[in-house]
């Protein structure tokens, strides 16, 4: 896992935003508990819960995640601990809805780059019940593809991202591209590279991956995989 990790962390980075402040958060907003003649119900606010996780990928999406300060980081840390185990009361119901689960897999891959105990193992979980119910997801093809592929399992990896590919997922074709990298087949990695760039021609710095492919300046390649 560690050697797919360190062979991935500078390309994968590429897309990742400079380091700001992470904001300060009250985890315990997200949810509301009430009591029916059928049993606890529980609410969740999406909103808030996308604004905390919207702000963790800007700084943990990728690895190895980016902080400010020492404080921040353990901010998120203590953040993500809380909101997973009051996401697991809805990930574990009978009938789980695709929005938490997606959300609960996202949230926990990022506690996952942060090292926190038990993450990885919740991540692949939300992500497989997920895809059970809704084996087409877009997203969360991409999602758990990203993850395998960040987690040393890069040949688990390429369906559900060749998935989200043709879903239309335009980070599937960066995150594919690097996959291929590493595996060491350039043919493959340059041409999602190349449909990344058209789709994302904002995105100055995959030029400059894809020119040092080209002249052999980049090559990326693990073994064992």
């Amino acid at each position: 896992m560690l050697i797919l990790l360190a062979a991935l962390a500078v390309v994968f980075s590429c897309s990742t935003a400079q380091a700001r402040e992470y904001g300060s958060y009250d985890p315990k907003r997200i949810l509301s508990v009430s009591e029916s003649p059928s049993g606890t119900r529980y609410g969740i606010d999406l909103q808030y819960l996308d604004q905390i996780i919207n702000d963790l990928s800007t700084h943990a999406k990728n690895y190895p995640p980016h902080f400010d300060t020492p404080q921040d980081r353990q901010r998120a840390v203590q953040n993500i601990a809380m909101l997973s185990g009051m996401l697991d009361l809805m990930v574990n119901d009978p009938n789980p809805s695709q929005e938490i689960l997606l959300r609960a897999g996202d949230l926990n891959s990022m506690g996952h780059n942060l090292d926190i105990a038990g993450s990885a193992q919740r991540a692949g979980a939300s992500f497989q019940k997920l895809l059970a119910i809704a084996p087409e997801h877009p997203f969360g093809n991409y999602l758990y593809g990203k993850f395998l592929a960040e987690t040393g399992n890069p040949s688990q990896a390429l369906p559900y991202l060749e998935k989200a590919h043709t879903f239309g997922v335009v980070y599937a074709d960066y995150t594919l591209g690097m996959i291929y990298l590493t595996l060491g087949d350039k043919q493959k990695c340059l041409e999602h590279l190349e449909a990344y760039r058209q789709a994302r021609p904002d995105d100055g710095k995959v030029s400059f991956l894809i020119d040092g492919i080209r002249n052999g300046k980049i090559q990326l390649k693990t073994s064992g995989l």
